[in-house]
């Protein structure tokens, strides 16, 4: 793996971790052997390392997206795929979603992470209204893009109360939950 990669993988598992605002460059630099100028090199600001963060995020959630079926008859399957992320990412040491994180930390971000994390609720509503569509057909196209992002900020939800107390059952449980009261497929 090169030093980009390795600034990245550190970078993401850090604020997945402690959020954006306890990114260090020096800290990434300890991690992976290099001087903190190293960092520097590849990301001139922390805010362009923030960036390029979220924007990845955002195209690998893309990228998988594209590999789900939006077919009715793959509907449990569709919604455990999507949901598996979020449920990984507790079960790495009870990390939150990049996006999630960060968008806790809204107003203190630099306008180019804010953009890229603003582009992630994009693509993840853009996908759910395409869910939306397929697996409710009866549900009026006026009413998908708020359902879509209800589902996005319920998966959120869930996933930041389960982090906060530790505890993957209250993942499960709050997603059971949802499905039983008709918020998720």
């Amino acid at each position: 793996m090169d030093t980009r990669e390795q600034i990245m993988t550190v970078a993401r598992a850090m604020v997945q971790s402690h959020g954006y605002n306890a990114l260090s460059f020096r800290e990434i630099a300890k991690a992976i052997g290099v001087k903190s100028a190293s960092i520097h090199y590849h990301f001139p600001t922390k805010g362009d390392l923030g960036a390029a963060l979220a924007d990845r995020y955002a195209q690998e959630a893309e990228q998988a997206f594209a590999r789900l079926s939006l077919s009715p008859q793959d509907r449990e399957a569709t919604m455990a795929a999507y949901l598996a992320p979020f449920r990984a990412a507790l079960l790495n040491e009870n990390r939150m979603c990049l996006y999630g994180i960060m968008v806790a930390e809204h107003d203190d971000l630099p306008d180019e992470v804010r953009r890229q994390v603003n582009r992630f609720t994009e693509v993840n509503t853009d996908w759910l209204e395409r869910v939306t569509a397929s697996f409710y057909p009866k549900v009026p196209e006026a009413e998908r893009r708020a359902r879509a992002l209800a589902m996005f900020s319920a998966i959120e939800g869930a996933q930041l109360i389960a982090r906060g107390r530790a505890d993957i059952t209250v993942f499960d449980a709050t997603i059971s939950a949802y499905r039983n009261a008709g918020l998720l497929p």
